[in-house]
């Protein structure tokens, strides 16, 4: 399975298998995290065989059963926090995917267990994303068309309506798919809606834009005040 088959068969599941993540899968996972961890400047983190999270009442609400395992995304706080978690988490996501794991992203329907990380002074828990091997591998959902995204769509170039399809395959909190994608020359711009958690989902959807559109046909505005940058 490569990034592009991940980002069409992946979705959220929330049930997962009595089986551990281990071995050389979790070696790469690790890996995966330690990566975006120096380049996003966070500190997400794999939280193993710890049950008490996904045990709550909140986590029954969600629907989650039987899981073990998850990433706390978590980083120094800063108004590109969110982006910055969703942005690599989403990474993570999808190299998990490729690995044969599952995902869920979670963001209110868990119980926080704070023996069960580290947080530095000043940092924060944005979200939590289930994983592990799921009972099944979850089922697609409705999504807006490329012209609720991109008013000018039909016009763009191929590789932009590739980002912008490749986007609307990315989870966004309750589906909301909160943002708008346009380009002005070579500069790509996306902007988050308003609701609960959009620039979480913005961060997901760049880097999903990213894969489909690739990064050597367009850069992301930087003086565009619409615009979300991935800096602080």
């Amino acid at each position: 399975m490569d990034i592009f088959e991940a980002i069409k068969e992946r979705h959220s599941v929330r049930k997962y298998l009595d089986k551990p993540i281990e071995g050389e899968v979790k070696e790469k996972l690790e890996k995966v995290i330690a990566e975006c961890n120096k380049d996003g400047k966070l500190h997400i983190q794999l939280v193993c065989d710890e049950p008490q999270a996904f045990s709550s009442k909140l986590a029954s609400y969600g629907k989650f059963e039987g899981v073990k395992n998850y990433l706390v995304l978590a980083g120094h706080k800063g108004k590109s926090l969110d982006e910055r978690c969703g942005y690599y988490g989403e990474k993570i996501v999808l190299e998990a995917q490729m690995l044969g794991l599952n995902t869920c992203w979670v963001k209110l329907t868990y119980k926080k267990i704070p023996d069960a990380y580290t947080l530095d002074k000043g940092e924060k828990v944005v979200a939590v994303i289930a994983i592990g091997y799921g009972e099944n591998q979850g089922k697609e959902r409705k999504s807006k068309t490329g012209e609720q995204v991109c008013d000018d769509y039909v016009s763009m170039p191929k590789w932009f309506k590739d980002g912008v399809d490749a986007a609307l395959l990315a989870p966004t909190a309750t589906n909301q798919q909160k943002f708008k994608l346009w380009l002005v020359g070579n500069q790509a711009m996306a902007k988050a809606g308003i609701g609960p958690n959009t620039n979480l989902d913005l961060g997901i959807i760049k880097y999903h834009f990213e894969i489909g559109a690739g990064t050597d046909n367009f850069v992301w505005a930087k003086k565009d005040p619409n615009a979300v940058i991935i800096t602080d």
